[in-house]
């Protein structure tokens, strides 16, 4: 179902008037942006840095360690992700890609193929410094609408934003609205599909699809009713391929095609999805990440049934954001960064793999897993449009 742009935009609307004005309804508070949100400047609107990371996907052997790190009471995601917070919480905005959805708070919890992840993720990544989450992919309708429900009930007590699923119509229509230094940062998100499960019935906007000419109406939608920057969460791509695959490359280049520096409806596409790491490509003035890799994973086996360590490679992206440089103009990327990151264990533990390297000279694996990184991220010509890979 396409929701009209009048619709999204009216919510919009309402939500930001909500954040002035007389306390929001429940609906609207859930897409309030958190505590860690940075508020304005009262010299005026300031640089910030958005930052952005892949896949959380926990498998059985993920759940596990988690109920090992609290002592068998209840489940400690927290220690898994210590070693990476000092990044993530340095960053003025951070989003987190979440592709599982939750079960009750004493379970059951599964992992592959059907995951029901523990509710408690949530907090340890609000407490790792991400401000927002998406939640549309391939495995959001894994428990149907209740399990929609209980990930984004969970996120609203976490104080976390999310987007991409919903629990009503009216959700549906609204992005997770982000203040951060003087600007309104919409973020939307959607998924190629759902492992042909169908959506609920009379739901059929919980989770968003794909689909060009919606999300460049959202896009243009949330900048008519006020957002400053409009980012935009793709679970897309094709599982274990390094490249892009042709839907990637073919809708970047359509949803970036009528845009200029000074006017853009997109400035910024976050992928998810293929479980490895992708290039940055700056595409009509935009950049793209086509495809971040798995933050959080188990072992991870590729189409051929092989052990594939790229499964638990991935990057992150970071990417600051400048004010208008003059009347009528937009807020811009100034600094493009990655920063390779990788999933070590048992015990499992999300790592900055460069500091990792210098840590651990005799790590092999290590360095081959930055190289790869790095070569892959910087593959389609990121370098000369000034990616940098960031000091650890």
């Amino acid at each position: 179902m396409r929701l009209p742009a009048l619709t999204m935009a009216a919510a919009l609307f309402t939500t930001l008037a909500a954040c002035g004005g007389p306390p929001p309804s429940p609906q609207a508070r859930s897409q309030q942006p958190g505590p860690s949100t940075a508020a304005a400047s009262p010299t005026g609107p300031q640089p910030f840095t958005l930052l952005a990371s892949g896949d959380v996907l926990p498998h059985t052997e993920i759940i596990r360690q988690a109920a090992d790190d609290a002592g068998e009471n209840g489940y400690d995601f927290s220690k898994m992700l210590a070693d990476i917070k000092p990044v993530v919480s340095a960053a003025d905005l951070a989003i987190c890609h979440m592709e599982t959805v939750y079960g009750a708070d004493g379970g059951p919890f599964s992992g592959w193929p059907t995951f029901k992840s523990p509710p408690h993720l949530a907090r340890a990544l609000k407490d790792a410094g991400y401000t927002s989450c998406d939640t549309a992919s391939n495995h959001t309708l894994d428990d149907g609408p209740d399990g929609i429900r209980r990930t984004l009930d969970a996120m609203d007590a976490a104080g976390l934003a999310h987007t991409g699923s919903a629990r009503t119509a009216d959700e549906a229509g609204a992005p997770a609205l982000l203040r951060v230094h003087g600007a309104v940062v919409a973020q939307l998100a959607y998924t190629y599909g759902t492992n042909d499960i169908p959506l609920p019935p009379g739901q059929p906007w919980a989770v968003n699809l794909i689909d060009r000419d919606r999300i460049l109406a959202d896009a243009r939608a949330a900048r008519s009713a006020g957002a400053d920057i409009v980012v935009v969460s793709m679970h897309w791509g094709t599982e274990w391929q390094d490249e892009p695959n042709d839907q990637q490359l073919t809708l970047t280049r359509e949803l970036t095609a009528e845009q200029s520096a000074d006017a853009p409806d997109i400035d910024l596409i976050l992928g998810t999805h293929a479980h490895i790491p992708q290039a940055y490509e700056k595409v009509n003035g935009t950049w793209t990440v086509y495809g971040m890799g798995d933050q959080i994973a188990g072992q991870m086996y590729n189409y051929t049934g092989a052990k594939d360590p790229r499964g638990n490679w991935s990057s992150i992206a970071r990417f600051t954001f400048s004010p208008p440089a003059g009347p009528g103009r937009r807020w811009t990327v100034t600094k493009a960064e990655f920063l390779p990151q990788l999933m070590d264990g048992p015990p499992y533990r999300v790592l900055n793999l460069a500091a990792a390297v210098r840590l651990h000279p005799d790590r092999a694996d290590f360095a081959q897993a930055l190289e790869h990184i790095r070569t892959v991220v910087l593959s389609r010509g990121g370098a000369d449009a000034g990616l940098t890979m960031a000091p650890s």
